[in-house]
């Protein structure tokens, strides 16, 4: 595993656990999705890989999401010059969409370097 990879996935890990959204599972009723990942039946390291060999590039941003079918990992890959949303599946690892990202709207407002 490159350096650049094992950034990307502390970078991931890092995101899940700040995540905001919730998942009505636990005994109050409420669950945080970092805690929720502990359950998926592929890790982040075999969706993030099932992700890059899809669009054939590296990822550069990945969350855990509860999407309306079911748990699942959001990638954002880049490959080339074209950046791409992959969705896999949390069960199963497979993808479930891959659609070009024409812009990254998390980006539109931030100042330049």
């Amino acid at each position: 595993m490159s350096r650049y990879t094992k950034s990307v996935l502390a970078a991931a890990i890092l995101a899940s656990a700040s995540a905001v959204g919730y998942a009505a599972t636990s005994a109050n009723g409420l669950e945080n999705d970092a805690l929720a990942i502990s359950k998926a039946k592929i890790s982040l390291t075999q969706a993030i890989s099932a992700a890059e060999q899809h669009v054939n590039g590296k990822a550069v941003h990945a969350e855990y999401e509860d999407t309306k079918s079911g748990w699942a990992y959001d990638v954002e890959v880049a490959s080339g010059t074209k950046v791409y949303d992959v969705k896999v599946d949390a069960d199963k690892g497979t993808v479930i969409s891959s659609t070009q990202d024409k812009v990254d709207q998390d980006d539109s407002h931030d100042k330049k370097d």
